[in-house]
């Protein structure tokens, strides 16, 4: 495991924003264990969030000019990893993100901060479910005139949609983008096999067994 990733699943376990137990998702599924990001609201926890989305965009090697928050939480995820990118790294990238309902007042629009138009967007968000806040992004991308030209996002649950792909290899395959994540289900599991929680992993394999797939 890399260290920005050790880094995630300590602040996220600390924060309470990754818990074991028993969860009922919206897809009606009970799932072993759950990632909220709202819960990682202190600074020292922003400040370790931050980097390590900025270190997963570097490992990943993503090209983008303009890093992109969807309202709500995407909001702070973009602007911490902007601001972790230039700190960490001297990559001094501009953010952008867009407001649920449009202003007719002051500057206007639907999207607040760095102009969009003929620009290659990375989309930064907390995770993908069912895809849909990445197809309202695309549409408001193609609005601006700008180009979506990824999606990093902070866990990867590695398991099936509704078919057998999962919403990120449906994401990828209809946008012929690539989706990267910070860590999966398979770095927890690894991370609990560690800690020898022998009744977490067995539930854990269980579901993965039941839902998952293999990227």
């Amino acid at each position: 495991m890399l260290d920005y990733q050790k880094s995630f699943i300590d602040t996220a376990l600390e924060a309470q924003a990754l818990c074991f137990g028993e969860y009922e998702l919206k897809s009606g599924r009970k799932s072993p264990y759950f990632f909220n990001a709202g819960l990682l609201y202190q600074g020292k926890a922003l400040a370790a969030l931050g980097r390590s989305y900025a270190d997963a965009i570097v490992a990943n090697k993503m090209t983008f000019d303009v890093i992109f928050g969807p309202a709500y939480k995407g909001i702070s995820l973009a602007a911490l990893t902007a601001a972790a990118l230039y700190e960490y790294h001297g990559l001094d990238v501009p953010f952008a993100y867009n407001r649920k309902e449009k202003k007719a007042h002051g500057e206007g629009g639907q999207v607040v901060g760095c102009p969009l138009s003929g620009k290659k967007v990375l989309v930064i968000d907390d995770v993908i479910t069912a895809g849909t806040a990445i197809r309202e992004v695309k549409a408001i991308l193609d609005a601006e005139s700008a180009e979506m030209a990824g999606v990093m996002i902070g866990l990867n649950r590695q398991e099936r949609g509704q078919g057998e792909l999962s919403a990120i290899q449906e994401v990828e395959r209809d946008f012929n983008i690539p989706v990267a994540s910070i860590i999966a289900l398979a770095d927890i599991i690894n991370y609990v096999q560690e800690q020898g929680d022998t009744v977490v992993l067995t539930k854990i394999e269980a579901y993965r067994e039941q839902y998952g797939v293999n990227v």
